[in-house]
């Protein structure tokens, strides 16, 4: 009864919203879990009779199975975007979402690393060794560019215009951005580009691709994980570190030194500035520093 309903929102995700195949299979299950509560409920109904008190019921059931508040959340999203294509597509006339309340959800903050340890981190590559220069020019462009892991291990040298100090990534849902490269940056991915990489073969299909493993193929997210735990290891810091760290610290170092949020939403191609704002909220103590060091209250 729901698969043709099911169908068109999949299109609609791929199409339209040019959404990952993960992303687009996540809000699929989301929907099947809904039609799962009404066929154990024995009540099955067309997406265009479903109503406010229908969703409570599948909220508070999911959440008797269990289902903690982060799942619960991240379903509702799913079904309000069901219902945002079935408005679409006149498939319903309301959207039973509107009022559908979400669990509140406390933001975990994540670790950040100063400039310093960043530093730190980068100080421990081996450059004795061809991975080494591959290494600092890894971790200086996800540094000063704030990527993604995916969007390094996929940077492309046709994408480097470092002559005039840009990068073009390809983000999330396909989406281009044009990001400002730092010179640190561009001078290792030169030595590395030039002197260290013209030494791999490149396997067919990677030869535009930038930073390449032994084999000559491109590095795995897993790679550049262990490669930065244990450069963590080695400079002794204690916080949690993954390759997403040095993303968040661009962005708060960028908020702490005065940046424009929409600026930073436009470096780290967020869809929406609500996912920067994060970022205001990030370094607490940096705040309070500020205040002891320049606020007279706060002063002797």
């Amino acid at each position: 009864m729901w698969e043709p309903y099911k169908k068109g929102f999949k299109d609609y995700l791929r199409l339209e919203k040019s959404l990952s195949e993960n992303s687009v299979e996540a809000y699929l299950r989301d929907i099947e879990k809904l039609t799962q509560y009404f066929l154990q409920a024995d009540s099955l109904k067309t997406p265009a009779q479903v109503e406010l008190k229908d969703l409570q019921h599948f909220i508070k059931w999911i959440a008797e199975l269990g289902m903690n508040d982060t799942s619960q959340a991240r379903i509702i999203s799913g079904l309000r975007a069901f219902y945002k294509y079935c408005l679409l597509e006149n498939i319903s006339e309301t959207d039973p979402t509107t009022l559908l309340e979400a669990p509140k959800l406390k933001r975990s903050l994540p670790d950040i690393l100063s400039f310093e340890e960043i530093e730190n981190i980068i100080g421990q590559i081996d450059l004795s060794r061809p991975e080494g220069g591959r290494n600092k020019a890894l971790l200086e462009t996800m540094y000063s560019c704030g990527l993604r892991v995916s969007e390094a291990v996929n940077l492309k040298i046709s994408q480097l215009y470092l002559d005039v100090g840009f990068i073009r990534v390809i983000g999330k849902g396909d989406k281009e951005r044009l990001i400002p490269i730092g010179r640190s940056a561009i001078k290792y991915i030169n030595i590395y580009k030039n002197k260290i990489r013209v030494h791999t073969t490149a396997q067919p299909g990677n030869e535009d691709i930038l930073f390449l493993n032994k084999r000559g193929t491109k590095l795995s997210r897993v790679m550049i994980f262990l490669i930065i735990k244990e450069l963590v290891l080695r400079a002794g810091i204690k916080k949690t570190v993954s390759p997403h760290t040095f993303r968040h610290s661009f962005a708060t170092h960028l908020v702490e030194g005065g940046a424009d949020l929409r600026a930073v939403q436009e470096m780290l191609g967020h869809e929406s500035i609500t996912t920067t704002e994060i970022y205001t909220h990030l370094d607490r103590e940096f705040l309070r520093k500020t205040l002891q060091n320049y606020h007279p209250a706060f002063k002797g």
